[in-house]
């Protein structure tokens, strides 16, 4: 059993996987977006129950819960297999995360990833933070909308992503070209590092090209998260200035 907690998170589990949810707490004095959330719980059949500020901090183990805690089952991580067979519309765009233990940075990655159109993200088993309420709730609700998948070796799953043809573009502050010099009107991985590691230098190996965005100021890198922001809304831009065309 997992909780997810806060207004958006909630929501969203409600809205997409409302079978997961054993049971909601809510404080009763929590304002109108509590009250949305009742709804939904009422009409998806799910059991709704008064608490105390205290449980619900309890619950939350002291984290921000805008007066909504809902007890769920354990998160359901996507298939790797399946993000490489599921078709889609336009060019495909994974996320590939290198390690990133910091779960405000995986939470943050999965809320920009979702905005940008992303097709997945793949994490390694080890060395990773895990979907946790603390990321569902900073990934406002994206990680209920998002496939996520878990594999045992990024470089061996770059591999199986080029076998697909998908283009592996890796995000590094050594990288020689600059990530808006790229096409990304193709199918393609995005890979991001590790905080204050990078990207490992076997993975590094695996991919395409490699990837920097150029510092002007006195501080030597971006949050990764930051940086995912970045690369990923290029894919945007060129994707919809090809779309334009």
């Amino acid at each position: 059993m997992r909780l997810v907690f806060g207004v958006h998170p909630v929501r969203e589990l409600l809205k997409t996987r409302p079978d997961d949810v054993e049971i909601l707490h809510f404080s009763q004095g929590a304002g109108r977006a509590v009250q949305e959330i009742l709804t939904l719980a009422k009409t998806a059949g799910v059991r709704a129950r008064p608490a105390p500020i205290e449980q619900l901090r309890r619950l939350a183990e002291g984290a921000s819960h805008q007066g909504v805690v809902a007890e769920v089952a354990e998160y359901r991580y996507a298939s790797f297999e399946d993000l490489l067979e599921r078709k889609t519309q336009g060019p495909k765009l994974l996320v590939v995360l290198d390690g990133i233990e910091d779960p405000h940075n995986l939470g943050a990655i999965l809320r920009t990833a979702d905005a940008a159109g992303s097709d997945g993200v793949v994490i390694p088993e080890r060395r990773s933070a895990a979907v946790t309420a603390a990321v569902a709730k900073v990934s406002a609700g994206a990680s209920e909308h998002l496939p996520v998948a878990k594999v045992t070796n990024i470089s061996r799953a770059l591999e199986d992503l080029k076998e697909k043809d998908l283009w592996v573009v890796g995000l590094d502050e050594r990288g020689e070209q600059t990530y808006d010099a790229i096409d990304y009107k193709m199918h393609c991985a995005i890979v991001l590092g590790a905080e204050g590691k990078g990207v490992h230098d076997l993975v590094r190996k695996h991919c395409d090209f490699l990837v920097s965005i150029p510092m002007l100021g006195k501080v030597p890198s971006l949050n990764v998260s930051v940086a995912a922001g970045v690369v990923l809304y290029e894919v945007v831009r060129q994707r919809r200035l090809g779309a334009s065309k």
